[in-house]
């Protein structure tokens, strides 16, 4: 996701200061017990239904006034978005022929030299079964983004059509300034895919389907896009692109199984992992899809810069913030501070100079113009929590900006007693893990995320009205939505699962600086390699293995998985598995060798016998080694003993709601809650003020309520708040500042 996810509906209600999870809440006073009873709202929920049950619930919506069927959905899954009193809207959710129901969420969106990179022109020198150029020619590609430039003179001839969800027009334009905040990521997507031009995409002869499911900001909503994703079906394109998603790692959200049904649909799904990282757990849906590609980010070859603080040997990463002037200085430069960025703490002349900024409170937008109006030369945000982050500026400025870590950020203000200057200096990488891609595994299922990784760091690609070099999963998921279209134009009768098991099977490790293999929950199977993809011999599907949790209470348990072996070579094929390095706890159940005939398949059973209470509790994982003569394909496996320490809350929002006079918020509870709420303190003295809302026994899900700002009865201004969630005695919780005002 190239634009970092913010939760919007029509207004802007705050910003967040400050975002972090606490073990047990060391900020706050202990907060008091939940009340006694719970008020009532509005809902909008998603709501899916028996295919035989369809239209018998639609006529039983229909006969209600006070229920608005936003969406209807026949193709991902039979179902409808709807929007009511919420005592209703539940009560319907529970109706016998209901399978499933989940909350109305928001999204966001989430070459030169990645293209040859992954073997893009490479590719180009092979032929199809009818002997023309591997260029992605006669393959139907879908964008479902914030639209495309149609009119950009490298995309005009790959653009065949497309829908606007948004308008509900056949005009899938990106939105522009006269009609509200203007976007450019889809164009940028579309052109990684298929720009012939002044760029190459990887597929640059593909058809470019545009479907326009995120609005004036690049902001939309769950229905909207399962509504995009509705029609692309229904247009019979080859492959989907979703360059965007939220940070619920959950997978059963509604559009991770869209995605689901899409591929049922002989579709390959493509999306981005999300740019949460490096946490684990950080990959949010739809890169949870089971069915889907879900993308990661790595870096082509670059010269990345680095900050170097005399007389430290730590150098300090930094990442682009989108929309300003590439870092490109050398030398030394002076530093000076600049608060969080405020007019009042930049009033002093700061020409030539770095400006030192805290993350938080303003935009980042406000911050760089604030500094670039007292003369600074370039601007550095650090975080206001542990870890690094990615971000963008509302508007192009020319003024080079970059964020580093709460710790880096910590490092510089120290040395800045004794050394007043920093000096740049550059770095030969390629292959490197973004630090923002967001890492597996996915929450309930425990299945490895992201399936593999591709450039996403300082991608040029085509925006409205010329080019822009960009970062983000965003990125790199079109980098393999174009290998999907090269590979289906070689071997069409290719299924979506075949197509994702050549990328992964034949995918290229990463390490990290002391040459150690990264985690399958971090790369999958690696970057992927596209040249070896096409011209795979044997197929192995699925391309990664989950064995689900183990309690360590419970005594010697086996289970077993099973592996396709599919030999698409006119040769006999030979191949046996190796058995991992021995680890006490566990032992495995393998085939002995394996024959395959020209073209056969074969099915073969992996056996996990796990004695729990001999392991760690949580996540094991590793490699299974298939070798085939002088090759060797991996397939990572991974699982869990007992509860992980996954967040048991994740993923808060708040807004305005969608009626006058209420607020909206959202969370996710991985797990189901046994309590939860939002806990209101005075920023001053910390002094609890009140609930915002709360719960007892939730299921796990998503948690979304509106909430009148009459119930809430606190004065407009900012706020402390201790979102919480208490499941089996153990207690996780989400500190960050909350704006109540008109």
């Amino acid at each position: 996701m190239g634009i970092r996810k913010q939760f919007k509906l029509i207004l802007i209600l705050f910003i967040a200061i400050s975002i972090s999870t606490t073990a047990n809440g060391e900020t706050f006073p202990k907060r008091p017990p939940l009340p006694s009873n719970e008020e009532s709202s509005t809902q909008k929920l998603m709501i899916v239904v028996k295919k035989s049950d369809f239209q018998t619930y639609k006529k039983k919506l229909e006969h209600f006034s006070d229920i608005t069927i936003h969406q209807t959905y026949e193709h991902v899954f039979h179902g409808f978005s709807i929007e009511g009193p919420a005592k209703k809207i539940t009560a319907l959710s529970k109706d016998p022929e209901v399978l499933h129901s989940s909350p109305v969420v928001s999204y966001s969106p989430l070459i030169k030299e990645s293209v040859p990179f992954i073997g893009g022109d490479k590719v180009r020198g092979l032929f199809d079964s009818d002997h023309h150029r591997v260029t992605g020619k006669g393959v139907k590609v879908a964008v479902i983004d914030t639209g495309v430039d149609y009119s950009h003179p490298d995309l005009y001839r790959n653009y065949k059509g497309g829908y606007d969800v948004i308008d509900e027009d056949n005009d899938p334009m990106e939105t522009m300034a006269k009609d509200g905040k203007e976007t450019i990521h889809g164009t940028h997507v579309a052109g990684i895919i298929a720009a012939n031009g002044k760029i190459m995409g990887v597929a640059p002869e593909a058809g470019i389907y545009a479907y326009r499911a995120l609005g004036p900001g690049g902001m939309g909503t769950s229905d909207q896009v399962i509504a995009a994703i509705e029609k692309a079906i229904k247009d019979k394109v080859d492959i989907i692109n979703l360059s965007l998603g939220n940070s619920v790692n959950g997978p059963d959200w509604p559009t991770s199984l869209a995605l689901d049904r899409a591929v049922e649909a002989g579709i390959v799904a493509v999306t981005s992992s999300g740019n949460s990282g490096p946490a684990v757990w950080s990959v949010g849906s739809p890169g949870t899809s089971a069915k889907a590609i879900s993308v990661g980010a790595s870096s082509p070859p670059l010269q990345m810069p680095y900050l170097k603080i005399p007389g430290v040997r730590t150098l300090i990463k930094m990442n682009q913030i989108q929309g300003a002037k590439p870092w490109e200085m050398h030398g030394l430069s002076e530093v000076v501070l600049g608060g969080i960025g405020e007019k009042q703490e930049l009033k002093k002349s700061m020409n030539g100079k770095i400006v030192l900024i805290e993350r938080g409170k303003i935009t980042f937008t406000e911050k760089v113009i604030n500094a670039k109006q007292q003369g600074a030369k370039a601007v550095i945000i650090y975080n206001n929590v542990k870890g690094n982050f990615t971000g963008s500026l509302e508007i192009p400025l020319d003024i080079p900006v970059v964020s580093i870590s709460k710790e880096a950020g910590a490092l510089i203000k120290k040395q800045l007693n004794k050394q007043k200057s920093v000096r740049t200096t550059y770095k030969n990488e390629e292959d490197v893990l973004a630090d923002f891609s967001s890492r597996g595994p996915v929450t309930n299922t425990w299945r490895i995320k992201p399936d593999v990784v591709a450039p996403g760091v300082a991608i040029d690609s085509t925006v409205p009205q010329g080019y822009l070099a960009m970062q983000g999963t965003s990125m790199a998921a079109p980098h393999v939505a174009g290998a999907c279209a090269l590979l289906k134009q070689a071997h069409p009768n290719w299924s979506p699962e075949q197509i994702k098991a050549a990328l992964m099977n034949t995918a290229l490790p990463l390490t990290n600086a002391q040459n150690e293999k990264l985690k399958p929950i971090e790369q999958g199977t690696g970057r992927i390699n596209l040249k070896e993809a096409i011209e795979a011999k044997v197929l192995i599907y699925p391309g990664s293995l989950t064995f689900g949790k183990y309690e360590a209470r419970h005594p010697r348990t086996k289970k077993q998985q099973t592996l396709i072996l599919d030999n698409q070579s006119n040769r006999v094929q030979t191949a046996y598995i190796k058995t991992p390095y021995h680890n006490p706890g566990i032992q495995w159940v393998l085939p002995p060798k394996i024959t395959l005939k020209p073209g056969e398949k074969k099915q073969v059973k992996i056996g996990l016998d796990i004695t729990p209470n001999r392991l760690k509790p949580g996540i094991h994982q590793g490699w299974l080694q298939v070798i085939l003569g002088d090759r060797k394909i991996e397939i990572p496996y991974l699982f869990v003993v007992d509860e992980p320490n996954y967040p048991r809350v994740m993923g808060f929002e708040f807004a305005y709601g969608d009626h006058p006079n209420t607020y909206k918020y959202q969370l996710y509870l991985p797990g189901g809650a046994d309590e939860m709420g939002i806990a209101l303190y005075d920023p001053d003295t910390l002094t609890f003020v009140g609930f915002l809302d709360w719960r007892r026994n939730v299921p796990r899900g998503v948690v979304e309520k509106e909430v009148k700002k009459e119930k809430i009865k606190l004065k407009k201004g900012l706020y402390k708040a201790l979102i919480f969630a208490k499941k089996s005695g153990q207690e996780d919780q989400i500190e960050v500042d909350v704006l109540l005002g008109e």
